[in-house]
């Protein structure tokens, strides 16, 4: 006997079983080809997506990175992505030294930032020539 679904059934399903996805791709469609960004690296403490602790952790640690930039009106955070035991956090505006001085206490005061290392881009993903900077960070 086969039971017919609907598709909006099945959409439900699915995406209650994989909400608890822990990964949110960064959007390409909003970023200037002159955009600066801020990529945050956050070590995880296996070398997949980390424990479901660890997710919230971010998502929290995130959204209080989101609220630093848009009270200091210096760009946007686009989201992260978990894997290969690494979570990058992605942050973008028009000056990456005013992106990354808005949230650097939240980042250098947080233990999710043990072990962890931010680049600061500037200019545009594509661009060979854009000037990187790596900075380590400890929480302390």
């Amino acid at each position: 006997m086969t039971i017919p679904l609907s598709l909006s059934f099945v959409a439900a399903i699915s995406a209650t079983l994989f909400s608890w996805c822990p990964t949110v791709q960064p959007s390409k469609n909003s970023h200037a080809a002159s955009e600066h960004a801020v990529l945050v690296h956050l070590r995880l403490s296996d070398d997949r997506f980390g424990t479901r602790q660890e997710m919230d952790a971010i998502h929290a640690l995130s959204d209080r990175l989101e609220a630093r930039i848009l009270e200091a009106k210096v760009g946007e955070f686009d989201g992260d992505e978990f894997g290969e035991g690494e979570c990058t956090l992605y942050m973008y505006g028009p000056d990456a030294d005013a992106l990354f001085s808005a949230i650097e206490r939240e980042l250098r005061t947080s233990p999710l930032s043990r072990g962890a290392w931010v680049i600061k881009r500037y200019g545009a993903a594509d661009d060979s020539t854009a000037k990187q900077i790596r900075l380590n960070l400890d929480a302390g």
